[in-house]
């Protein structure tokens, strides 16, 4: 069923359609967009719906029927359209990773509603506050992969965008009023930019990464890091989420103990009989594997020098009194990228702030000359 009084979003699973979609949204100044993806159910996750909202109607792309989507491109580039999303840097990443489509003149509603001091900036909660809208949560987990999608599941997608322009409108107003627009929008052109990490081979040195593996003596270590590819492994043939094959604490535990039969997995925390009749085989060879193998290079110490460190503690400090003093979240004065710049480089002139990452004109005018004076006491 779809929600009343609304009509049905119109679904885009063809080129003829995509085509007339990108004529029909070219005629409106301001475009809400937002994205599913299959994170919590594939290896690499994928977007799997676009759905598309004007003041006039609600439209969903089913990317996977599709064997393109190029001709989207020159609306997400074109700086004479708005494009308003709700926690723009999850979709813009996947987009971008998927499609290489590049981001201009952004509004994101997440974004305004934090630099606006809003005490909830879930979109669950703004609409059910401003708009009187309750969403129903129950698709949010869904592996939108899956074809075919249901009615309930196309009105559940186009909720996410259907009011995003009206709130736009509102949060512009606001925004404007407050005399926060031009902060507001320094943050969105930065979200825009954002590109994540590119995807390509797994990295081999990742294992390090798990919570108690720099503890490991060598030899443990060097189990962990065949277990770590192991799981890699599987994941990619099985096409679903690292975490779905094992968990980090179990092959921590099982590089500790080193198995050799698959009678010793019973016990090991995490390991099922499920998990033992599918994997023994697997693990025990990398654990074979890794007893034999050289100890892993540990990775250098992280550890920033003493003077960056305290650089970074009293500028996070200075944040976090700004923050608290104006009602927002600490990252809404300044990003945390920016905070580390600023202490791994610090500025000595106003000019040299402009090499600092995340750190644009408003920024700069709103809080450089006060960084400046902060630095040069240390």
């Amino acid at each position: 069923m779809f929600s009343a009084s609304l009509p049905p979003p119109i679904l885009i699973a063809d080129e003829d359609g995509l085509a007339q979609l990108v004529h029909s949204l070219a005629a409106h100044p301001v475009v809400a967009v937002d994205t599913e993806s299959n994170s919590l159910h594939a290896y690499r996750e994928r977007v799997c719906l676009i759905q598309f909202s004007t003041r006039a109607a609600d439209y969903i792309v089913d990317p996977i029927r599709l064997p393109g989507l190029t001709p989207l491109a020159a609306l997400f580039a074109n700086y004479d359209q708005q494009k308003v999303f709700h926690a723009a840097e999850y979709d813009i990443i996947c987009l971008r990773r998927q499609y290489q489509f590049t981001f201009t003149n952004i509004f994101d509603t997440m974004s305004a509603a934090r630099t606006l001091g809003w005490p909830h900036v879930g979109l669950a909660a703004i609409l059910d506050t401003h708009f009187g809208v309750a969403m129903n949560k129950k698709y949010q987990r869904l592996d939108w992969k899956r074809r075919p999608l249901l009615p309930e599941q196309l009105d559940y997608a186009r909720l996410d965008t259907h009011y995003l322009v009206a709130l736009r409108d509102l949060q512009f107003q606001a925004l404007t009023e407050a005399g926060h627009w031009p902060e507001a929008h320094e943050e969105f052109e930065r979200i825009a930019r954002l590109r994540g990490d590119p995807v390509g081979s797994p990295d081999a040195t990742a294992f390090w990464r798990i919570k108690g593996a720099r503890e490991l003596p060598p030899s443990q270590a060097a189990i962990l890091q065949e277990l770590f590819a192991y799981r890699e492994q599987q994941a990619e043939r099985m096409d679903c989420p690292l975490f779905k094959v094992m968990g980090e604490a179990t092959l921590l535990e099982l590089a500790r103990r080193a198995p050799q039969h698959a009678r010793d997995l019973q016990g090991v925390p995490g390991m099922t009989p499920d998990q033992i009749h599918r994997h023994a085989h697997g693990l025990l060879r990398a654990i074979e594997n890794g007893l034999h193998a050289p100890a892993p290079s540990r990775p250098q110490s992280d550890r920033e020098p003493e003077d960056v460190r305290d650089r970074y503690d009293r500028l996070h400090t200075w944040r976090k009194e700004r923050a608290r003093a104006r009602g927002v979240e600490s990252d809404v004065i300044l990003p945390r990228a920016a905070l580390w710049d600023l202490a791994r480089r610090p500025p000595g002139t106003h000019s040299e702030l402009t090499h600092i990452t995340d750190f644009g004109p408003w920024r700069r005018e709103a809080y450089g000359e006060e960084i400046l004076a902060l630095l040069r006491l240390m």
